[in-house]
């Protein structure tokens, strides 16, 4: 099969290598300079597994103004606030045999790839997997082989064959995809696990073990679950897990699957970039709104990872300014 990732960021670098070598033909398309440039001037990106065995894979990485490809299949691995400017940046090359698939964090991407691809082509989910953009073209996998799952359902959620293919190269690649035919369900499992690890380890500067080795990280995980929940069936989504069961996805893979691992939010605050916080914990807070609840503890911590944003922004900004002597 073709696949083509749009972002060539941790997650999208992830499976586009990774299907490459299960025997795929695959291309990049990025619109950080710094990343594609590094690619073309070194012949591929380099690639780790938890630090270790850092090698060079050759990929063919493009701009989306100069890519011209027709893959079968889009695989979509932008952060949210860059999506529409991706898909308006790439455009000329979607048509309306191509199917789309995305594990992206947070809501927010359905209705911006809907503008572009049919209801019938789009595929999403989740992904824990952990993975780390060390630099331009350098990336790291977290854990070993096969240690990661994936969620992944059709929008109709009526998977047809081109459905059933793309699994099979998900599974050749150890990605360990779960297809379901509970399209809300699915993406909202993820959107509540992120609402608890990514943010609160993120506020404090702490790797997912270090949160769940604390001794009342039980009792903040269940609040924010319970919250989210609460806000999810009020607006009629059957989710997958029940909340004990998200309560034991979030120990596992904090505790055993990925516990040095510092969660993507936290790695753009630390890089002083936007993170998504209003597509996950401030998405629960709007959609309860619309049912008259009050999803407070999700809307105190939305708040605080800005306030964290902001002033780390105006530090950076204080620290870069030159010094103006005055007479």
């Amino acid at each position: 099969m073709k696949f083509t990732v749009l972002g060539a960021g941790a997650m999208g670098l992830r499976y586009g290598v990774l299907l490459q070598e299960a025997g795929n033909q695959v291309d990049f398309v990025d619109t950080w300079r710094p990343n594609v440039e590094k690619m073309h001037q070194q012949g591929g990106v380099y690639v780790s597994r938890d630090h270790q065995d850092r090698h060079l894979v050759p990929v063919k990485v493009y701009y989306p103004e100069d890519y011209h490809g027709n893959p079968d299949v889009w695989v979509v691995f932008t952060k949210q606030m860059q999506l529409a400017d991706f898909l308006k940046r790439t455009a000329h090359a979607f048509n309306d045999q191509q199917y789309v698939m995305t594990c992206m964090n947070g809501m927010g991407h359905v209705e911006k790839l809907l503008a572009y691809f049919k209801p019938t082509k789009l595929l999403a989910g989740t992904a824990l997997v952990a993975t780390v953009l060390n630099g331009p073209g350098d990336v790291d996998f977290i854990g070993a082989r096969g240690a990661g799952t994936m969620n992944l359902a059709n929008y109709t959620e009526k998977p047809d064959g081109m459905t059933h293919r793309v699994v099979a190269e998900l599974e050749k690649c150890q990605f360990n995809p779960n297809l379901t035919t509970n399209f809300r369900g699915t993406l909202l499992a993820k959107v509540v696990f992120n609402s608890v690890v990514n943010t609160l380890c993120t506020l404090f500067e702490i790797t997912m073990g270090e949160y769940a080795a604390y001794p009342g990280a039980d009792e903040l995980s269940k609040q924010l679950i319970n919250e989210a929940y609460d806000v999810c069936e009020r607006d009629g989504v059957t989710m997958l897990n029940t909340r004990a069961e998200e309560l034991a996805s979030v120990n596992y893979v904090s505790k055993v699957a990925n516990p040095l691992h510092y969660p993507s939010m936290y790695q753009d605050m630390s890089h002083n970039r936007p993170t998504e916080v209003d597509y996950i914990n401030g998405y629960l807070v709007n959609l309860g709104q619309k049912y008259h609840y009050q999803a407070k503890t999700h809307a105190f911590l939305t708040h605080l990872v800005h306030l964290a944003e902001t002033t780390r922004q105006a530090a950076a900004a204080t620290v870069t300014e030159p010094n103006v002597a005055l007479a």
